[in-house]
């Protein structure tokens, strides 16, 4: 399965429904099943703190006490890779009429997410850049 490491809190976003679009400075062509990897990296997140230095994106209740780092935290399906100027010249809003008022959609490239499912606990793995191959563990039963 192709998987994209991405920064925290917007892996988090994505594995609860909120995020439906993902940004890039780089188009794909992949389409299909996808494993979203939170980044191990804590950096650049202070600017989400509140006045306690523990809720990260109050609007949605998400606390960086609970978010992983360094784990696969959802499945997706990658759908569509558009460029935000189309997006913003109403050219997708018959195909997705929720996209142009996303409020997660900046681009260059939007990369379009369906079927989000959660994985928790996230599932401890390094990340890489660009689209890379993860191999979930297989389960034996015995």
């Amino acid at each position: 399965m192709k998987a994209l490491t991405i920064r925290q809190p917007y892996a988090e976003l994505i594995a609860c429904g909120e995020k439906r679009v993902e940004n890039r400075t780089w188009r794909t062509a992949y389409r299909g099943p996808i494993a979203i990897h939170a980044g191990k990296h804590r950096r650049d997140l202070t600017h989400y703190l509140d006045e306690k230095g523990n809720q990260v994106e109050a609007e949605y209740g998400i606390y960086m006490s609970t978010m992983d780092f360094g784990a696969i935290v959802a499945t997706a399906n990658l759908v569509d890779c558009l460029p935000v100027d189309c997006i913003r010249d109403a050219i997708y809003d018959e195909q997705y009429p929720w996209l142009r008022s996303h409020p997660h959609v900046w681009g260059p490239w939007c990369w379009v997410l369906a079927d989000v499912v959660r994985i928790e606990p996230g599932i401890p793995w390094s990340g890489a850049q660009g689209l890379w191959e993860y191999r979930a563990p297989s389960v034996v039963a015995e």
